[in-house]
């Protein structure tokens, strides 16, 4: 039995990881919220993850919440998706042309 992680999009601003977890606990364990949050704002983004103890209690979480009204949203619930690798470094790559030295295009 492997855990299932959930994407859950569309979450209200003022919703809390502790009632995002008291809600999905209505269809099983739930081992880890993360509500995702604006770097830098601080505020949250509207999306978050759920980690469900199985892929049954997975399933049962996607079958009874998507869709479903929380405070003033239409959520959204799926199987998240695995995090692709994040680009890292790389500089500017100016496009064609030529310059001189006062960096003028020509």
């Amino acid at each position: 039995m492997s855990a299932m992680r959930l994407y859950v999009g569309n979450i209200p601003f003022k919703a809390t990881e502790d009632e995002l977890r008291e809600l999905f606990s209505q269809a099983g364990e739930v081992l880890n919220v993360k509500l995702i949050e604006d770097a830098a704002t601080g505020r949250l983004r509207g999306f978050g993850f759920v980690e469900m103890a199985s892929e049954e209690d997975g399933k049962k979480a996607i079958e009874m919440f998507n869709g479903k009204q929380l405070m003033d949203r239409s959520i959204v619930v799926n199987e998240a998706k695995p995090q692709e690798k994040r680009r890292t470094g790389g500089g500017f790559k100016p496009r064609g042309g030529y310059s001189d030295k006062r960096g003028d295009r020509r």
